[in-house]
């Protein structure tokens, strides 16, 4: 069986591209806002919740939105696909 061919193959490799651009859209949004507005004086930080701003959104919304994301791609990109041979695939 060559592997090129293999439909699964080529399924997980678009997967794993979905993965890494939510690894790198979750680094950005977290980088943005820590050292955006984290890099200044502490008595210039705006407020949130008893949190630093730069804090509040790079860790707190920054969860929320990539929960959101990943459940979004789990559930509309992902597909479900068998790992094991089927009788029928050795050729």
């Amino acid at each position: 069986m060559n592997d090129k061919s293999d439909k699964r193959f080529r399924v997980a490799n678009h997967e794993a591209l979905i993965g890494i651009a939510l690894v790198l859209i979750n680094f950005l949004w977290w980088y943005g806002f820590a050292f955006g507005l984290g890099g200044q004086s502490v008595t210039d930080y705006d407020w949130i919740l008893g949190m630093p701003a730069w804090f509040f959104y790079s860790c707190i919304v920054g969860f929320l939105l990539m929960v959101i994301l990943v459940i979004a791609v789990v559930k509309l990109l992902l597909t479900d696909i068998p790992f094991d041979e089927e009788e029928g695939d050795h050729e």
